[in-house]
């Protein structure tokens, strides 16, 4: 039975994904001091189990101040690293790519969890779970949202400080054993914040302009690229479009990524929106892979490897996009919380090679002795 293109392999710099399947970077908000445990280990190392050819660790604040909430993993710190190590190890082992998000919240820093109220950790926070707030940085002063506290501008001490963060956190993800880093720049995260006119009213050399806009972003890639490892790729997790007059359009993101591409980036996992602001998005219709259009035009005209990702759940449709050249891979959050199993129930679905033999024999040989037994009893 001949191979899907889901399930075919895929090359960024030296290295093979065994297919196209990726686990998007899911925040738990389970980490102690940044630190990662017992939970991200379980809820990690199952997806690899599950056969996804990618599995990227959660948002990682590059800095303890840009974290969203006090719960996010953190690689601020070399002694961060070892609890890391065994994670990322146990992926390689189950044959998926090991990858890590490396973010900086920005004017979105000292949040709540979401399960909490997604708002701003306040005196509530200090008396209830002893969690202090702590002063958030931006590109300009201006508050994500109504009722959020105006962040401090960002100093040019800031942002070579940040950049530099973004770098020392790639020298720790490698040494952790990671593969493939990708960089939170969507979802108006800090530097989504710089790129988008929304929320950068800076009039100096990162704002003013598109070109000025995007430099934080470009420099950013520059010093992990110094950082990080020469055969080893690396992504951006773009917004492709604000969904708000006077920001960011598909187009501006375009122009965003051929750059980024010049400065040694490899994928763009296509997102949209999150920048936040006072004026209400445009309306979107929210479907089964509403933003696939986005990581196709990307791709084609940024002439980039791109990730279609959001409402995504179908096996068949996550085959078409790759068939027709919508994107290079896929990525998938909740629908692997719900079936951690899913890559291996869409192999079986969509007749890839082999696809029985995808399971880990622990596993696997176990389910083709019950698969005989339902046939002999009929039941299959």
């Amino acid at each position: 039975m001949p191979l899907s293109h889901l399930f075919s392999p895929i090359a960024l710099r030296s290295l093979t994904f065994k297919n196209r399947v990726a686990v998007s970077p899911m925040s738990q908000y389970r980490a102690r001091d940044g630190y990662a445990n017992d939970w991200h280990m379980v809820h990690l190392g199952r997806f690899a189990i599950g056969g996804a050819g990618l599995v990227y660790a959660e948002a990682t604040a590059v800095e303890a101040e840009g974290r969203r909430t006090i719960g996010d993993l953190g690689l601020w710190d070399d002694d961060q690293i070892n609890n890391l190590k065994p994670i990322a190890e146990f992926i390689s082992q189950e044959g998926a790519v090991p990858g890590i998000q490396l973010s900086h919240a920005g004017r979105k820093a000292s949040e709540r969890r979401p399960w909490h109220g997604e708002t701003p950790i306040d005196d509530e926070d200090i008396a209830v779970r002893g969690e202090t707030p702590w002063e958030a940085i931006a590109p300009s002063a201006i508050p994500y949202a109504d009722g959020w506290p105006t962040p401090k501008e960002m100093s040019e001490d800031d942002i070579q400080r940040v950049i530099r963060s973004f770098g020392t956190a790639a020298r720790r993800s490698h040494e952790a054993g990671f593969k493939i880093i990708e960089v939170y720049a969507a979802h108006g995260f800090l530097i989504h914040q710089f790129l988008s006119p929304i929320s950068n009213t800076r009039t100096d050399k990162w704002g003013g302009s598109d070109e000025n806009r995007r430099r934080f972003a470009l420099e950013v890639a520059k010093s992990i690229r110094a950082n990080w490892p020469d055969a080893y790729p690396l992504a951006f997790r773009l917004s492709s479009t604000d969904w708000l007059d006077g920001g960011l359009e598909i187009e501006d993101v375009t122009d965003i990524a051929r750059a980024l591409k010049n400065e040694g980036v490899d994928l763009i996992d296509c997102s949209s929106g999150g920048i936040g602001g006072k004026e209400r998005p445009r309306r979107m219709k929210i479907e089964q892979g509403f933003q696939v259009p986005f990581a196709g035009q990307i791709r084609k005209d940024a002439d980039i490897a791109t990730m279609a990702v959001g409402f995504l759940w179908d096996a068949q449709n996550c085959e078409k996009i790759i068939e027709t050249g919508q994107a290079n891979m896929i990525a998938l959050a909740r629908e692997l919380l719900t079936d951690p199993n899913w890559p291996l129930h869409a192999a079986a679905e969509l007749g890839a090679e082999d696809s029985q033999a995808m399971w880990p024999i622990e596993a696997g040989w176990w389910l083709m002795k019950r698969d005989r037994l339902l046939q002999k009893l009929g039941l299959r």
